[in-house]
């Protein structure tokens, strides 16, 4: 998996490629909670990249999201590849998160 952060603005997009499983969820979980701890709040995360979610990948989404929660920011997904967007259905993750087709979107929220 990789990690791309590029500044919006006050916002943080951050492009994730490849899988987010249970051997490296926390790569993602840290330098976000890192981000957030160093008073970036709104956050998107572009899923473009993204192939492979496992539930602990999906962990760590709602660990982001219950984190930014406490902050008058925002956490959004775009860009959800159509697999990983049948995962979010089926698990009720789209209900939960904030989803949109693009990060364009995604900033106008």
């Amino acid at each position: 998996m990789n990690l791309q952060v590029t500044p919006s603005g006050d916002v943080k997009i951050v492009r994730i490629d490849g899988r987010v499983d249970t051997i490296n969820a926390g790569e993602l979980e840290k330098p976000v909670l890192e981000m957030i701890e160093g008073g970036s709040n709104k956050i998107i995360l572009d899923c473009s990249g993204l192939n492979y979610i496992s539930s602990s990948g999906l962990r760590v989404f709602l660990v982001i999201q219950k984190r930014i929660m406490g902050t008058p920011g925002f956490f959004r997904l775009s860009n959800l590849q159509p697999s990983i967007r049948e995962i979010f259905d089926i698990s009720g993750f789209s209900t939960i998160f904030s989803v949109y087709a693009d990060n364009d979107s995604a900033l106008k929220g």
